[in-house]
């Protein structure tokens, strides 16, 4: 007797192209999206076939619904018309509302993971929108207390214990708490997500060389070390905190899963050097899958074709990987 085998149920992924002057609609109009799986535009149909017709390549984009297969729009209109590279506070709210919309399908599980293209968080801030990144705003719409930043570019994966502060903030906010929760979302999620059964993590101190026995500042012996402490009594396979400058020489790295870094300018340049393009941007500790690119919106580039969709094109394809791995969870 013949069994017929259910047919996996294929993700719904939402993509929001971020800041309509950005590359971003120019990538939805470049790319070729994967049959695999149902991928839902949260933006203007306008700007879409605008920036299509830019490129020479109109596509067709049915409006979304549930069942809905392959590429689809979900629409949210524009404050006001846009420009390719010119920058409008007016539609600030529209690149929020694209935002929320997704979150808010991710949460009720209308969808099964989010991608976000880049946003300018100058020009959010200009209208009136406390916004300091999209860790931080999906955090809060998701009501979830802490969550980690992490790049991918290839195998090097770096984490972020602080994102987009000023230099001078960064001291303080090197706390035990938020170090606690940093290391057990990354490790939770990489095994969850990325496969590895006792990942190992390394912890990168805060000033140079490690502090240089306190010589150089004290928050490695009296903030990171008891942390990474604590961790291990947890069964976390962490060290450190490690010297910034020989962490991420490539034979060293081959040590460790993922290294974290304690502020933004620490980590990210490394991975950018070796993987700019290339990289993927991670949230960490959401209930729902989401990733995105490792690049800004490069206003100079939209609507001329200039780009390179080696990152979104990454971002897609990991953000499926990962709603197969919470679909089978």
């Amino acid at each position: 007797m013949s069994v017929t085998r259910a047919e996996p149920k294929r993700p719904v992924i939402a993509i929001t192209p971020g800041e309509p002057a950005g590359i971003g609609p120019d990538l939805m109009a470049l790319l070729d999206f994967d049959e695999a799986a149902d991928w839902v535009c949260v933006a203007d149909p306008d700007l879409l076939d605008e920036r299509a017709k830019l490129r020479g390549r109109a596509r067709s984009w049915p409006r979304y619904a549930p069942g809905v297969r392959g590429l689809s729009v979900l629409p949210v209109a524009l404050g006001q018309h846009v420009r390719p590279g010119i920058l409008d506070p007016a539609n600030a709210e529209y690149v929020l509302s694209c935002l929320e919309r997704a979150t808010r399908g991710c949460l009720e599980g209308e969808f099964a993971a989010l991608v976000t293209g880049p946003v300018h968080k100058g020009v959010i801030n200009e209208a009136g929108h406390a916004f300091t990144g999209h860790t931080e705003f999906l955090a809060r719409e998701a009501g979830v207390a802490e969550v980690v930043m992490m790049l991918v570019a290839g195998s090097l994966r770096v984490a972020l214990l602080t994102t987009h502060l000023p230099l001078a903030s960064v001291p303080g906010a090197v706390t035990a708490e938020r170090l606690d929760a940093a290391l057990a979302i990354l490790d939770a999620d990489l095994k969850r997500d990325f496969g590895f059964a006792n990942p190992r993590i390394a912890v990168l101190g805060l000033n140079p060389h490690a502090g240089e026995g306190g010589h150089l500042g004290r928050e490695e012996i009296d903030v990171i070390a008891p942390a990474v402490a604590r961790a291990r009594a947890r069964g976390i396979q962490a060290q450190g905190p490690l010297s910034a400058d020989t962490a991420f020489v490539r034979e060293r790295l081959a040590d460790w899963h993922a290294v974290l870094a304690m502020y933004h300018d620490q980590g990210l340049p490394v991975l950018k050097a070796q993987g700019f393009g290339e990289g993927v941007n991670v949230t960490l500790g959401l209930p729902f899958p989401r990733t995105s690119v490792d690049h800004g919106t490069a206003l100079d580039r939209a609507g001329t074709g200039l780009i390179d969709p080696g990152s979104m094109v990454a971002a897609m394809a990991l953000a499926q990987t990962l709603a197969s791995i919470r679909a089978r969870a």
